[in-house]
């Protein structure tokens, strides 16, 4: 016998979980969340997103104070970093959000159950889920009509980089790390490594990245992407590109790195921490799949409109499936899936899924590259305005990068936008907002822009694309 029985049962209680399992208890329905950390939240509130957005802010805060200070005619003495009370501000950061979520599980009455779920077959209609306790909690049998697989990722270890804990280590323990590193090694120049090597090498780290593709974050528009890597350079990253890790030989708690680059150069690189940051996995392992046999794509879990997978009553949202392995991608599909159950017609916008990179400059973009556009065959317009041009940017002393719009030649429909500069990760939500409309460069430029803000590039962009920017 059962020990409950619920309408839906959610194993997994990131982004995408979370937020389906608040958005169907509104509509009613009985909800069960099974997780096996202490705390809601995931991945992204408690060792991804927040955390490193918080380290991120505040070694911005620690190198203004060094190097830009004095610029605006406040001079201080040189600021000593207090790393312990750094991470404990991050550390409180995670808590009042992750308590947050649990505040909103009790409002919304649901049953979370803290340790390790698999789904343990069926009883007729209903789904079997076993959860087995932590050591303090009991092992429970559920049943519910329908269960939510929302289990998230994991990093991807480099063959011959073992992850240890300590010398080579995930974006977990890069979160944590109790002293400055001498020399910080990251392998991937992805966003994770990218963000993460940013907060180091602020905080005094010599920091070099090794990355295997010929350009870092492929998927970024790549006028986007140059730019941001020549800011990177200026601030101190060192780049190996087209390169890839081949061995490495630990002494006494550092690391000697031996890398090879595509043209056939070898050599060895010094260093006492390894972030390998290459890419994320679909956590599955334990989960009881096997006996569903459910359909796959491309090492994901296919599911239909109503993010159904091949077995009845059996769900999957997030980083399981396709698309990007992000939190909003997943919160969006969580809340879509809540209320198709319930007959609902919503859908996910799934070509209109920002993407960011939160270095400073931050990056962000949404839509088609002009890559892909020239790759595609497709005719179009590009409007461009820098930064150094903003009147905002300028009082605030960032003006490094651009906002790039590009649109249909023919009806001026925005296909594109991209931006490399100072709050980019906030500049693009107009872009989102205007292209899931079906916008075209003409209404953003028309659409008033207060002055001065930074959201003026956005227009001044809009009005290159016919060009006719004033400010140019």
């Amino acid at each position: 016998m059962a020990d409950q029985t619920f309408d839906l049962i959610v194993i997994g209680a990131g982004p995408g979980g979370y937020v389906a399992a608040i958005r169907a208890a509104q509509f009613g329905m009985t909800v069960a969340v099974a997780e096996q950390r202490e705390t809601l939240g995931g991945v992204c509130l408690n060792e991804g997103c927040i955390p490193s957005k918080a380290l991120l802010d505040s070694s911005e805060f620690f190198a203004q104070a060094r190097d830009g200070f004095a610029g605006h005619g406040i001079l201080i003495d040189p600021p000593r970093l207090d790393l312990a009370r750094m991470m404990a501000r991050k550390d409180d950061v995670v808590k009042k959000l992750t308590d947050g979520i649990a505040y909103l599980f009790k409002k919304n009455r649901i049953t979370w159950l803290k340790g390790t779920a698999r789904l343990a077959g069926r009883n007729g209609d209903l789904l079997r889920v076993e959860v087995s306790g932590n050591g303090t909690t009991p092992t429970h049998l559920l049943e519910a009509g329908k269960v939510l697989l929302a289990t998230g990722s994991e990093a991807v270890p480099v063959p011959g980089l073992a992850f240890d804990g300590e010398t080579v280590v995930s974006a977990r323990e890069a979160l944590a790390f109790d002293r400055v590193p001498e020399h910080l090694l990251v392998v991937g120049a992805g966003y994770i490594g990218l963000e993460l090597g940013s907060v180091w090498r602020r905080l005094g780290s010599q920091v070099t990245v090794v990355e295997v593709l010929a350009k870092p974050l492929p998927a970024t528009d790549g006028q986007v992407a140059d730019a941001l890597v020549r800011s990177l350079k200026k601030q101190g990253i060192s780049f190996r590109m087209e390169t890839r890790v081949t061995g490495i030989e630990k002494r006494e708690g550092k690391a000697v790195v031996t890398v090879e680059s595509s043209a056939g150069g070898r050599d060895a690189i010094a260093c006492d921490r390894v972030l390998v940051a290459a890419g994320r996995r679909p956590v599955m392992a334990g989960l009881g799949l096997e006996p569903f046999n459910l359909a796959m794509e491309a090492g994901r879990i296919r599911v239909d409109d109503n993010y159904q997978t091949s077995a009845p009553g059996v769900y999957a949202i997030g980083d399981l499936i396709h698309g990007p392995m992000l939190a909003h991608k997943a919160m969006a599909e969580g809340e879509v899936f809540a209320e198709r159950l319930t007959g609902e017609a919503s859908v996910v916008d799934y070509e209109y899924i920002p993407g960011i990179v939160y270095t400073w400059p931050e990056a962000a973009g949404v839509g088609l590259t002009e890559e892909q556009l020239k790759e595609q065959g497709i005719p179009y317009a590009a409007g461009r305005f820098n930064f150094m041009a903003n009147g905002r940017a300028r009082c605030m002393g960032e003006t490094e990068g651009f906002v790039k719009i590009l649109a249909k030649s023919d009806t001026g429909r925005v296909l594109g936008i991209h931006v490399v500069g100072p709050r980019a990760s906030d500049l693009i939500a107009e872009a989102v907002t205007v292209m899931t409309y079906g916008g075209s460069a003409a209404d953003i430029a028309m659409t008033f822009h207060a002055h001065p803000t930074l959201a003026e590039a956005m227009k001044e962009a809009a009005l290159d694309v016919e060009k006719r920017a004033i400010h140019a």
